[in-house]
């Protein structure tokens, strides 16, 4: 995998709304399929890698994908703050 891309910051806000409502999203992978999930948190490895923590459709078992694989995410809420927001290359610039 590729050194990590730090997300822009704008649109990390959308992915802590995701997780504060725990919201059923649809992720979108750059690479493979995409999947159904509840957002629960994020993390911060200590190699500054930054995570998208979710747990799958029937509530069990927890996954985390790297911010920088993610495509888009889509919340399946119709009550949700925001609609499909697309990820792939919006990083930070240091």
């Amino acid at each position: 995998m590729k050194a990590y891309q730090p997300l822009n910051c704008d649109l990390h806000d959308y992915l802590e709304i995701a997780c504060m409502h725990q919201y059923d999203l649809h992720i979108e992978l750059l690479q493979g399929p995409g999947f159904v999930a509840r957002a629960l948190t994020t993390r911060t490895a200590p190699s500054k890698e930054e995570f998208l923590v979710l747990e799958n459709e029937e509530g069990q078992g927890v996954a985390e994908v790297r911010l920088d694989q993610l495509l888009a995410i889509t919340p399946l809420d119709s009550n949700a703050s925001f609609g499909r927001i697309a990820l792939a290359g919006a990083y930070c610039a240091f």
